[in-house]
């Protein structure tokens, strides 16, 4: 019996999953860095919640962080630094059926992409977004990035930096239409990968700030965080983050915070000691961009070929034009 094309992709869709279906490739970033926990946790999100390889796709702009598409065995897209954010805005706009994440650094995203980051807040489409924080540029071999710390030595500030850090989730939490933040570090893989599936579940811009470790350049920049579990805040609510029994009994600081409440938010976000881990702020009402506009309608081949005699149409001369004009 001969299957359509819809009944074999559903059949598809509905076969169990292996971590081998969504590897590809052998990660080239170094031993240690954090990159390598994201990759670990999308890796996972991706066979528990099924997603087909054809209806997935990662985008990146430029930098370690924007590696990630590479080794994922499905679509992806490798951009412009700082473009990330355009590029998958146009692959959600044409195609809103596919599940779209964008992998992203402090120097990409918040620098050079700094203005398609906050235009990006505001069209709230359903994207994915994980920003590596590692607070340095390190594909480009330790410059300082708008998240470094006030003081940084690198090699455009060898007497350390002049300016306070950006603070991504407080710039975040104060654009309009803003629907879902929330913060994560890579050396704690349970609550990486919990924030990261809340992320994907929400229908809207998913923002993670995902503050990672650089070996190379910054190694020591997490240590007193990673020695005295006291340093770090668990925001818990039942409808945000739950710590299973054994991350509670190690990382014993937490607060209940409503996500719903974005001034509470906002203050927890300024903290850096503790660092917040969870889910700061999620509202699901606010409108995605791409429903307001209508997009997404079946890109058949009559319509993609009407559109373009459309537009081929507007600048052909035609030759009875051509004739009338001449007798003119």
């Amino acid at each position: 019996m001969s299957l359509t094309l819809t009944q074999c992709l559903l059949a598809t869709a509905q076969e169990p999953r292996e971590l081998t279906d969504y590897q590809s490739g052998v990660p080239r970033w170094c031993n240690g860095c954090g990159d390598n926990a994201i990759l670990s946790a999308v890796q996972r999100l991706c066979r528990d919640e099924k997603l087909t390889p054809e209806k997935t796709v990662f985008v990146s702009g430029i930098g370690c962080s924007s590696r990630l598409p590479h080794y994922m065995n499905t679509y992806g897209f490798h951009g412009l630094h700082g473009r990330a954010l355009p590029l998958a805005e146009g692959v959600k706009m044409s195609r809103p059926d596919l599940h779209v994440f964008v992998s992203t650094g402090d120097g990409d995203c918040l620098s050079i992409g700094a203005a398609h980051w906050i235009h990006a807040l505001r069209y709230n489409m359903d994207l994915t977004v994980l920003l590596h924080d590692n607070r340095i540029y390190g594909l480009t071999k330790k410059q300082v990035s708008p998240t470094s710390p006030l003081g940084t030595k690198s090699n455009t500030t060898p007497n350390g930096s002049y300016l306070a850090p950006l603070n991504p989730l407080t710039v975040t939490l104060g654009v309009q239409n803003v629907s879902f933040v929330a913060q994560a570090v890579d050396w704690i893989p349970e609550l990486l990968y919990d924030i990261i599936a809340k992320a994907y579940r929400h229908r809207g811009f998913s923002f993670i700030r995902i503050i990672q470790r650089c070996p190379e350049f910054l190694p020591k920049m997490f240590e007193p965080w990673l020695h005295d579990p006291a340093k770090t805040l668990l925001l818990t609510h039942p409808n945000g983050l739950m710590p299973s029994a054994e991350t509670s009994r190690i990382y014993k600081n937490q607060r209940e915070h409503d996500p719903l409440d974005i001034h509470k938010a906002r203050e927890i976000a300024s903290a850096e000691d503790p660092i917040p881990v969870g889910i700061l702020y999620e509202n699901p009402a606010v409108p995605c961009y791409e429903d307001l506009r209508g997009a997404g309608q079946p890109r058949t081949a009559e319509r993609i070929r009407a559109g373009l005699e459309a537009e081929f149409d507007k600048v052909t001369i035609w030759p009875e034009d051509d004739a009338a004009q001449r007798a003119a």
